[in-house]
């Protein structure tokens, strides 16, 4: 493609990064809070667990569960969700000791989130021991990633016969050879829809490549994720039958619209089964998303006709009409493969901190590098595009080479948090031990209008972050109109210091607050919820 084209291309996408509202992804689920929380001490056991995460999910049968100090389970009854909220009952005639949480969850774009954590009732103990249901096995994620891999693979070898035997295959040279690619790009995302339905279900929860059950299956096929993905197979089978005579340069217009509109659907499941359909922007990611599955279709698929068939086959008359035709046609579908991504790459990344901090950011640093490479390649083999035709062919193969490395780190990246997520959510004050991490006071207040979860760090003499999250008595958010929060330090003398405090949301707000001195420092915290309704709680701090 020429300079220009691709310069227009990032000019346009610095412009969407300046127009569109710096809002994050919704997409993988995280955690926000839990009750009791993480890590605290609470005078009265609870009747119930709480985890609330960032969006709505779905329990993952028999990975909920909570153990005693003595090793036995105290959960009873059946956990459920209530929006964004994990309720699991307890049962309250219980001892004092510390009690492991654990859980396993699937977000709204089908991607598992599980972890455990510890909270105390009366006092800490040694941490109960339990099965964990937060990992998932390396083979089960890999195995995902390899299926995802072949069903974009496929896209590619479906695209590429389709557009150049529509539009650029000589009249003399035969039809066979690219339409048994095209069949073989049916059966290659055939067979990655199929393995990405099973796989579903280990890599949901949590289980071997064998521990998939009917009921397991049955809650899979019946989700949002795995109708996308029945919805691909039908699209397969009616192209299945469609495209031989297409391809063989028969049928005529009816038969023309039907593949479009077969095609169009096919692309489209593949951001409904995934990040794009459940951001902030669903409209916009999901037609971002499969714009730049089309692009890359076009471009690589055109890429692979063009090293495989044409360049070897057709004579320097044929490539002389081919490709400056085909040249105008990649500089476009790469246009729009950088214009897409970039879209999706502001939705899901959001700040330049995530960029450069979350996994999902440094994959796609890693995709972009590798992509601007390959279309550096790209450019100078256009330069001799018709006179240098044992050159051009070098330069497609390493053109093809990049892209084969950019669709495994596109395959990750549909497995990874999306980093805007990823930052967005608050860091839990747990040590991998399961207590409080150290440095972290983490505990919640009640009063009659209100509960106060807080936790302030470091613990240590110097400056402090607070973060408070206020909530009803039974759990929902609550909105302050007013937070006033003070430290200080009876015992030394140290009368009531001021906090500044910035809300960040109506039921979420910090400051940072400056403890120069060693002490158990009393916090004290009222927030105005009406007009006329407000409270205060206290808690005591130690600083070291």
């Amino acid at each position: 493609m020429s300079r220009r084209r691709l310069l227009a291309a990032l000019a346009l996408g610095l412009l969407a990064a300046i127009a569109l509202p710096a809002t994050p992804a919704g997409a993988h689920a995280a955690l926000v809070r839990t009750s009791p929380v993480q890590g605290s001490v609470v005078t009265q056991p609870p009747a119930e667990v709480v985890v609330t995460f960032t969006e709505h999910v779905t329990l993952v049968r028999d990975k909920t569960q909570v153990i005693g100090p003595d090793g036995r389970r105290i959960d009873q009854g059946r956990p459920t969700v209530d929006g964004k909220n994990l309720r699991i009952p307890v049962r309250t005639n219980v001892s004092q000791g510390s009690y492991l949480v654990s859980y396993r969850v699937v977000s709204a774009d089908g991607h598992p989130l599980g972890s455990a954590f510890v909270y105390s009732f009366g006092k800490t103990s040694t941490r109960p021991s339990g099965t964990s249901a937060g990992r998932t096995p390396k083979v089960v994620a890999v195995s995902v990633s390899a299926a995802r891999y072949l069903g974009f693979l496929g896209l590619i070898l479906i695209a590429g016969p389709v557009l150049v035997l529509t539009a650029l295959w000589p009249q003399r040279l035969p039809r066979r050879d690219p339409t048994r690619l095209a069949y073989l790009g049916v059966g290659l995302v055939g067979l990655a829809t199929l393995l990405g339905l099973y796989l579903q279900v280990p890599y949901e929860n949590g289980g071997s490549l064998l521990s998939a059950s009917p009921g397991d299956l049955g809650d899979v096929l019946t989700s949002r994720h795995g109708i996308a993905m029945l919805v691909r197979l039908a699209v397969l089978a009616l192209l299945a039958v469609l495209l031989r005579p297409y391809l063989a340069g028969r049928g005529g217009k009816p038969l023309r619209v039907a593949l479009a509109v077969l095609m169009l659907v096919g692309v489209v499941t593949w951001p409904l089964s995934g990040h794009p359909a459940t951001s902030n922007a669903p409209v916009l990611t999901v037609i971002a998303d499969s714009a730049h599955l089309v692009s890359m279709a076009i471009w690589l698929g055109g890429l692979v006709m063009l090293a495989g068939f044409l360049l070897r086959r057709a004579d320097d008359k044929e490539l002389g009409a081919i490709l400056p035709v085909w040249s105008h046609w990649a500089a476009l579908a790469v246009t729009v493969l950088v214009l897409a991504g970039t879209a999706q790459a502001l939705i899901n990344v959001v700040t330049l901190d995530a960029l450069l901090h979350t996994t999902y950011g440094k994959l796609l640093i890693a995709k972009i590098a590798l992509l601007a490479l390959v279309l550096a390649v790209a450019w100078v083999s256009r330069r001799a595009i018709t006179r240098e035709v044992p050159r051009l062919r070098r330069t497609v193969v390493l053109e093809i080479a990049g892209a084969v490395v950019i669709l495994g780190l596109t395959s990750a990246l549909v497995q990874t948090t999306p980093a805007g997520t990823a930052v967005a959510a608050p860091a839990a004050p747990v040590a991998p031990g399961g207590s409080a991490a150290p440095g972290v006071f983490a505990t919640t207040l009640t009063s009659k209008l209100y509960q106060l979860q807080l936790d302030i760090q470091p613990t240590t003499v110097g400056n402090a972050e607070v973060h408070l999250y206020a909530y009803t008595p039974d759990g929902a958010p609550l909105t302050v109109r007013e937070w006033k929060v003070s430290a200080a330090l009876p015992a030394q003398g140290v009368q009531p210091v001021d906090v500044p405090v910035l809300p960040l949301t109506p039921s979420h707000a910090t400051g940072t607050v400056t403890l120069p001195t060693p002490g158990d420092w009393q916090f004290s915290f009222t927030l105005r919820t009406t007009e006329f309704d407000e409270a205060t709680v206290t808690t005591l701090v130690t600083i070291s």
